[in-house]
């Protein structure tokens, strides 16, 4: 070390000087042959020996004081030297630990890679597994597609094969309307339609031919937020709405004024149904449900749950007031018994249902799908009868004739057709500059008397077609928002209109 340095040549320089020292003493040596001799004569020379001597015993002293100073700093310098030489091996330890645990870390995360690497080569073989049963599926989709494409042929020579017997029984039946016709009993066959005899069709004494429209004789503020759905009771005169506000309303159509409110639904309410002798109004909900009102008591019945999305479409059977059937956006339509407030019968179908109605002998339900194909459907077994492509684009609006022998469906293409309710072969297209659909729900309607076509615009007219000319006889313009919904009184007149801004119109 430094200090040890110091040391040994504060040592060296004491020898040196005892050396010197020696070296000088024998350099005097003369001096004492000479204190022989008189002091006077020698005196001057010993005072001058004695400076010299004095003087370097001063540069002596001086080198030492410089030596010891020079130690004294050296040795600071090692002590500082030894406690930075400490701290620095504590910096080592403490790098020497952090480094054996960065090790442990190491080896823990290639022990967890080793793991990783051992799941992701299961994955790739479960991978390769599942993609060989993929294949394996595929081909059977494709030999199932095929298979389908024959069946499918057969089913439609076999519908060929039907409709030419319908074609034979309608052939006999005009042939029995003349035989009647000859034998006077040309009356009854007016009455007769299909086997339902208007003169024992209950309200078949408050039928009456319907007028064209052209007066608006009431605007009704109904609801707040939207009117998607109105329709009248049977043979009535009163107008029963539905809106966003999640309120079912009936409305005196002669005056304009609410007589009751219907309240429990729990989502905007989205189409209506009313059983044939008007005791129980049945709302379609946003909120998944089916709401069943008493309209004496103006109390919820049932409250039909099962569908898993908002239900868009609800019907009552014309036969019985029993039977309900919905549509929701679960890709599902179910059957109710509404007297027992359950469901019997669940129809799963890949395109959503936007609307529905029954058959008039009550045991078929006639259904429009988002893919715009029109379908029947059996009511007891849930089967697919028949279905045709009606529209390019979804079905908004299916809409019975009273004698059930034609349906009207109407679609987001802006085209609303007729199709025969037997065969479903298309018998009248009508279509208008302007006239556009207004949502997935704009509902179109047929008049009492089977004579014209009402339905509504996006921009806020209503077109009225005549069925026979295929012509438009009227337009309406009143409501100054898209028109949600369009339907007839039973009575031949009035024609009602609602919109997305609430109004209700009444025309005449």
């Amino acid at each position: 070390s430094r200090e040890v340095l110091a040391r040994e040549a504060i040592n060296h320089a004491l020898k040196a000087l005892k050396k010197r020292h020696l070296i000088e003493e024998g350099a005097h040596a003369p001096a004492y042959i000479a204190l022989s001799r008189p002091i006077i004569s020698q005196g001057s020379e010993w005072k001058e020996k004695a400076e010299n001597l004095e003087m370097e015993l001063q540069q002596c002293y001086k080198a030492q004081s410089r030596l010891s100073e020079q130690l004294v700093v050296e040795v600071a310098e090692s002590r500082a030297l030894k406690a930075s030489l400490q701290e620095k091996e504590t910096a080592s330890a403490e790098l020497e630990k952090e480094l054996n645990q960065t090790r442990d870390e190491c080896s823990q995360l290639k022990t967890d890679l080793e793991e990783k690497i051992r799941a992701l080569e299961l994955l790739m073989i479960e991978h390769q597994e599942l993609k060989a049963q993929l294949e394996q599926m595929a081909i059977k989709a494709k030999n199932a597609e095929a298979e389908n494409k024959m069946l499918v042929d057969r089913w439609m020579l076999q519908k060929m094969q039907d409709a030419e017997r319908l074609n034979e029984a309608n052939a006999l039946y005009e042939d029995m309307i003349e035989r009647l016709k000859a034998s006077g009993l040309e009356k009854l066959a007016r009455e007769q339609v299909d086997g339902i005899v208007r003169r024992s069709e209950e309200g078949a004494e408050f039928f009456a031919e319907s007028t064209v429209p052209s007066v608006c004789s009431h605007r009704i503020n109904a609801h707040e937020g939207g009117c998607a759905s109105i329709l009248f009771e049977y043979n009535s005169g009163k107008l029963i709405s539905g809106g966003q506000d999640r309120s079912v309303k009936m409305w005196d159509t002669s005056t304009g004024s609410l007589t009751h409110n219907l309240s429990g639904c729990l989502g905007s309410v989205l189409d209506l149904a009313i059983t044939h002798d008007n005791r129980f109004v049945i709302a379609a909900s946003s909120s998944n449900n089916l709401f069943v009102w008493d309209v004496s008591s103006g109390r919820i019945r049932h409250t039909l749950t099962g569908h898993t999305d908002k239900v868009c479409a609800v019907d009552v059977s014309k036969v019985s007031s029993r039977h309900v059937v919905s549509a929701a956006y679960d890709r599902t339509i179910k059957v109710w018994d509404l007297q027992k407030g359950y469901c019997t019968n669940t129809i799963i179908f890949h395109s959503n249902c936007n609307a529905l109605c029954f058959s008039t002998d009550g045991l078929t339900i006639c259904s429009g799908h988002v893919d715009g194909n029109l379908r029947l459907w059996d009511i007891r077994t849930g089967k697919l009868l028949s279905e045709v492509a009606a529209h390019s684009l979804p079905i908004t609006s299916i809409s019975l004739s009273r004698n059930g022998n034609v349906i009207l469906t109407s679609g987001r293409d802006n085209v609303h057709n007729l199709f025969d309710g037997r065969s479903l072969e298309a018998c009248g297209t009508f279509r208008a500059t302007g006239n556009r659909v207004a949502s997935n729900w704009s509902r179109s309607c047929i008049s009492p008397d089977d004579n014209y076509i009402a339905a509504g615009s996006a921009d806020g007219s209503i077109c009225i077609w005549s069925i026979s000319k295929a012509d438009i006889v009227s337009t309406l313009k009143e409501h100054t928002a898209p028109v949600l919904s369009c339907t007839w009184s039973g009575l031949g007149k009035p024609l009602a209109s609602a919109d997305k801004n609430g109004i209700v119109c009444t025309w005449t």
